[in-house]
């Protein structure tokens, strides 16, 4: 006898009366759960904000050191706070906020080839970090197609044929008896979905039938079953018209209607056996008899029931109850005085992609937990065919027993249970959180408005985008376009190749930067003429970032991606191996362009000549870094040289800009740069080569993580 707040009225006419507004309501709470849940920033957001802190103070460090040491030599401080200025201009990284966020865009798009729609930029990144995926099991790991395979009633298992929303097929009796009839029946009754036959025409003009159905996949297959038994719900609705209905309730997994039977107002109900069973007090036997349910009767139907579900089978009990003339139909008439018709076993057969993926996840570090509002043997049992646990003694949490541990016994449960049954969705939210508190990275599925808190507090939250509801959508960082949790391991995937593109970027520009901010504290050091002026490095930065950072954005996930565990989410950005690295190829930088500057000065050559030759080392030896950023663990020779061509076109354009830069009067005249000779070209092009082959060995001799 409760009206929701936001529930639409489609039809009939009603009095109300308001006992809630705003807050008060059950829409109000469940906003409230959204806006209490924070906005959770995802490890990239966090490690890049403490990397930038740390960039800060070193760079305001050097330059300090800079003006220092320059102050001390008796230089002037306007000239020396200049050079500060330039120190800092080159050593800060200002493509990296641009690469990130392309970096981001690309992958987005890669994802949604993959069926995976990104509504926060950042989610891309922390899919790669997922630790745990909390999964709902129909439709996401399962097919979504329902089917009653088993009937009992009146102490006889019926078999019936067929797979999914056709009803062909029989059951495994001729005739249904009198008990196995009233059990189609009330699944019939007791049902708010539609299944109906739609006439079309080929491109041949013949003719043809298709079956369509519409609602909950649980009453669908009751449906078809009655149809397989030769009951069709449409005559038995104009036979038997409903008066009142209780509709389901996820909170008492139960649902009733009211029907006309012939003058006696029938209750039809069905749910889950926990909550049925102990409100029967008869049952219906095989010749349609009433007869009292004894305890040992209550025994044989929990022991049948546990058996169907230990096999996977979801089990649903049919009740039927008679009711005085006027008595209005509520919650309470499921408590008490009901007849036990049969039990309705069906099964939703796991996707095949969904094995794989689960298998998938596991080989890479990462958990999947299976939540779920099946009964907990069910839940057990399609999680052992999807492969989620293998171990006999595996143990299953329901919602009943959530409720009563306190969130220490809660955060030492999650860690060790893989499927929760009988979870309420409220419950989700307190899962989340107590992953997290292990320091668990979480995605978390959800399709219903009471998901969206658990949805908003994840690391991830993936809404259904076939089945789910627009408040969880909204709530969501991601949304399946098929449902399907194969496409979570492909979204993974792809955000471990982005956060892998992202770390190349990072290994690639800091050399650069850290390289000039050392050239610059050099020429202070031994008191000569700066061998890159502050324009220079501004040009460098901008081209190179562009041109041959970005390429690295696009560059395919390498082979074996899906092995690795997952990072740490306390991990730095950058690990010591990949630090010791940047250093080296920033001294590289410094000893061949300071090195070319001076030999050029040493041989009679102009100031401006001299740079030129000092910039042109700079980006070439760039260039060459860039081919072995590709990878940061392969060896340059084990790289596909053509699987990224944007890496060629950004070193062709590179190359153009820097004859641009060296042999044009106007760029001569802008950037203070000369035309050099030939034989200045072989000797920065050997610089660079033994550059490359400096990194090489260095990458051989170590093995840094990706």
């Amino acid at each position: 006898n409760m009206a929701y707040a936001g529930t639409a009225v489609v039809a009939g006419q009603g009095h109300g009366l308001v006992i809630a507004t705003a807050d008060a309501t059950q829409s109000g709470h469940i906003s409230q759960l959204i806006a209490e849940a924070p906005d959770m920033a995802t490890p990239l957001t966090k490690k890049m904000a403490s990397f930038a802190g740390i960039m800060l103070w070193v760079i305001v460090g050097l330059a300090a050191i800079t003006f220092v040491i320059g102050v001390l030599r008796g230089e002037k401080a306007v000239d020396m706070l200049m050079a500060a200025v330039a120190l800092a201009v080159g050593a800060i990284p200002e493509g990296l906020p641009a690469a990130m966020t392309i970096t981001l865009a690309i992958g987005v798009g890669r994802m949604a080839k993959r069926r995976a729609i990104i509504r926060r930029l950042p989610a891309v990144e922390a899919l790669g970090s997922t630790t745990v995926i909390c999964s709902d099991k129909t439709g996401t790991l399962t097919e979504n197609a329902m089917t009653v395979t088993e009937l009992w009633a009146g102490g006889e298992t019926v078999t019936v044929e067929g797979h999914g929303y056709v009803p062909e097929g029989r059951l495994s009796v001729s005739t249904p008896g009198p008990a196995l009839r009233e059990t189609l029946i009330a699944g019939a009754l007791c049902n708010d979905a539609a299944l109906h036959q739609e006439s079309r025409h080929d491109q041949r003009k013949s003719p043809s039938r298709d079956w369509r159905h519409a609602g909950d996949p649980t009453e669908v297959a009751l449906l078809v079953a009655a149809r397989k038994g030769g009951l069709d719900e449409t005559t038995l609705q104009q036979r038997y018209p409903r008066s009142n209905e209780l509709p389901f309730d996820a909170a008492h997994q139960t649902m009733a209607t009211l029907h006309d039977v012939e003058g006696q107002s029938m209750l039809y109900g069905k749910g889950a056996i926990e909550k049925l069973l102990p409100a029967c007090t008869n049952m219906l036997a095989a010749d349609g008899s009433e007869v009292a349910l004894a305890a040992d009767g209550r025994d044989i139907i929990a022991a049948t029931a546990s058996g169907m579900a230990a096999r996977g089978l979801r089990v649903l009990v049919l009740v039927q109850r008679k009711l005085p003339a006027g008595e209005m139909l509520a919650r309470s008439s499921l408590q008490h005085g009901l007849t036990f018709l049969g039990l309705a076993a069906m099964i939703d057969p796991p996707r095949k992609q969904a094995i794989t993926a689960v298998r998938t996840c596991q080989s890479a570090g990462i958990r999947v937990k299976m939540i779920t509002g099946d009964h907990a043997d069910t839940a057990l049992a399609i999680a052992r065919q999807i492969g989620i646990v293998h171990e006999e003694t595996a143990r299953v949490l329901t919602g009943r027993e959530l409720a009563t541990l306190d969130d220490d016994a809660l955060s030492a449960a999650v860690s060790e249970v893989h499927v929760f049954a009988r979870v309420e969705p409220e419950q989700k939210l307190r899962l989340v959180r107590a992953l997290q508190a292990r320091g668990e990275v979480v995605a978390m599925t959800g399709d219903g408005v009471n998901d969206a808190p658990a949805l908003k507090a994840a690391d991830i939250g993936i809404a259904m985008g076939l089945g789910g509801t627009d408040v969880a959508k909204e709530a969501a960082a991601m949304v399946l376009t098929d449902d399907n949790f194969a496409t979570i391991e492909a979204a993974v995937e792809e955000g471990r190749g982005i956060y892998d593109n992202l770390i190349k970027f990072i290994t690639w520009t800091l050399p650069t930067n850290f390289g000039e901010g050392l050239v610059i504290l050099a020429a202070i050091v031994a008191g000569v003429t700066l061998p890159i002026t502050p324009l220079q490095i501004l040009w460098i930065n901008m081209t190179t970032a562009v041109l041959l950072g970005l390429p690295l954005a696009f560059e395919p996930a390498e082979r074996g991606i899906m092995q690795r565990r997952p990072r740490a989410p306390g991990s730095p950005v950058l690990d010591a191996v990949l630090i010791e690295r940047i250093v080296l190829v920033g001294v590289l930088m410094l000893a061949g362009s300071f090195g070319m500057f001076m030999l050029a000065l040493e041989r009679g050559l102009s100031i401006n000549e001299a740079r030129t030759i000092a910039v042109n080392t700079f980006v070439a030896i760039e260039i060459v870094y860039l081919f072995n950023c590709r990878s940061l663990v392969m060896p340059i020779t084990r790289i596909a040289p053509f699987s990224n061509p944007w890496v060629w076109w950004g070193t062709g354009l590179m190359a153009l800009l820097q004859l641009a830069l060296t042999y044009t009067t106007t760029l001569n005249n802008l950037f203070a740069t000369a035309p050099i000779s030939a034989r200045a070209w072989l000797e920065i092009g050997a610089a660079a080569l033994v550059a490359l082959l400096v990194i090489e060995v260095e990458k051989r001799l170590r093995k840094p993580r990706a």
